[in-house]
């Protein structure tokens, strides 16, 4: 029970649990045993700035596809009211990008491009789904504590395996493999895991479900477009919507930049593997207390001061990456990243979630996720540009200064409620053909 309102631990649990389940490829994949492995494996033969902008622009075309697919997929889910189908057609195309991934070898970046481009689809378009759920489980006042939970069961997944993986790489002799083949093992690793911690939610968490008339999948995309266009036609009565999608655009651009652009950074400037690894280790085990703590502060202080302390703490994060010269600095970075970034990814969806009319929950957080991806398109793009046209990756890494300046302007003029969303939540569904 939190605050005096009963909450369903079971099914809180398994919702969390597929955060556990997918983080393992945020961690391994984006975040630390893919990009060096990308840079000395894959790249070989590219001199490390090419690897550094191969590995930007194949990031920015995944989140291209995302953000093309994202409100569509989301307006048919609720049309159809079928979120457990959609997630686990994208679960399962997730986990079958990284058992490919063991077949990736020396010099293969066009086909180590391909697999990270599908997984990362299936990554963020599960979450649009998974994200939903948020809604269906937890009330709009405990929205705050549940999304923490989420996150922070995140935390720990993905850093129980990338412990177990970096363990495996450092010490692959001694299990009878070569370096190479523990990183080929542990990428394809993630499928597995990504699946196994999949199926509690599918078990357990219930769907709100709505009448509809059995239709084909054509006819089912006809709906997708035009629950699209009509929400695009009455958006505009969500003033304070609009400006919080624009705010998180720019502040979560510069977010998913540092998280997925971190290490590949720190392997151009000459940071060691184990280090790299090692501190984003460190970044998954303070992020599961802080993100719970950043949940309860939410509830004490309200949820937009406390998305501002983490925002004014990124760009604490950037400055130091662009004068980081040792593996020290790289770790004082990641400790940084690891006390906000559960918090400001969690309170961002919590105030969303209560902002969103009823009806067109998943849609409209198909277009939450859309103003996500375009944040993670722009953003490594940026990155990997500046530091080829400069040649120094640092200029890249302070272009970021200016998404979190105009994130957190504009965060300031959003009025965010502090219970449910109130006009056009008596709509229903438009579901005609």
């Amino acid at each position: 029970m939190q605050g005096g309102i009963i909450l369903n631990r079971k099914v809180i649990r398994s919702w969390a649990l597929y955060d556990w389940a997918n983080s393992a490829f945020a961690t391994t994949i984006i975040a630390a045993v893919m990009p060096t492995f990308f840079s000395d494996t894959a790249a070989k033969g590219l001199d490390p700035g090419t690897a550094t902008a191969y590995w930007g622009y194949t990031d920015s075309i995944a989140s291209l596809f995302v953000l093309l697919l994202s409100p569509i997929l989301g307006a048919i889910a609720d049309a159809s009211g079928s979120k457990k189908i959609f997630l686990r057609f994208f679960t399962y195309m997730g986990a079958i990008s990284c058992l490919l991934m063991f077949t990736i070898g020396a010099g293969n970046w066009l086909w180590a491009s391909l697999l990270i481009c599908i997984g990362t689809i299936a990554f963020s378009g599960g979450n649009v789904f998974y994200d939903a759920f948020l809604t269906d489980i937890a009330p709009p006042e405990k929205r705050d504590y549940v999304s923490s939970v989420g996150y922070s069961y995140g935390y720990i997944g993905g850093g129980i395996l990338l412990a177990a993986h970096l363990y495996f790489i450092l010490n692959a002799e001694t299990f009878g493999v070569t370096t190479t083949t523990a990183t080929q093992i542990s990428l394809a690793s993630v499928g597995v895991w990504w699946f196994l911690f999949a199926i509690p939610l599918f078990r357990n968490v219930p769907e709100k479900k709505i009448a509809t008339e059995k239709r084909s999948a054509w006819q089912w995309t006809r709906i997708g477009f035009q629950d699209v266009r009509h929400t695009l036609s009455k958006i505009t009565k969500y003033p304070e919507l609009i400006k919080f999608l624009i705010a998180f655009w720019f502040f979560n651009d510069g977010i998913n930049t540092i998280i997925k652009m971190a290490t590949i950074y720190g392997k151009e400037i000459g940071i060691g593997t184990t280090h790299l690894i090692t501190a984003l280790l460190l970044t998954q085990f303070i992020g599961f207390p802080s993100t719970l703590l950043f949940g309860k502060i939410a509830e004490k202080v309200g949820s937009k001061v406390t998305l501002f302390i983490t925002l004014f703490t990124y760009l604490i994060l950037v400055c130091i990456g662009y004068y980081m010269q040792s593996a020290m600095h790289f770790y004082i970075l990641a400790g940084l990243v690891g006390l906000v970034q559960g918090g400001s990814q969690a309170i961002s969806r919590s105030i969303f979630s209560r902002m969103v009319p009823v009806y067109h929950n998943t849609e409209f957080f198909g277009f939450f996720s859309l103003t996500g991806k375009c944040a993670s398109i722009l953003g490594p793009f940026v990155f990997a540009l500046v530091g080829q046209l400069s040649g120094s990756s640092r200029l890249g890494i302070l272009s970021l200064v200016f998404f979190f300046v105009v994130g957190i302007i504009l965060l300031f003029r959003v009025n965010i409620p502090k219970g449910e969303k109130e006009a056009l939540d008596d709509e229903e569904p438009i579901i005609n053909v």
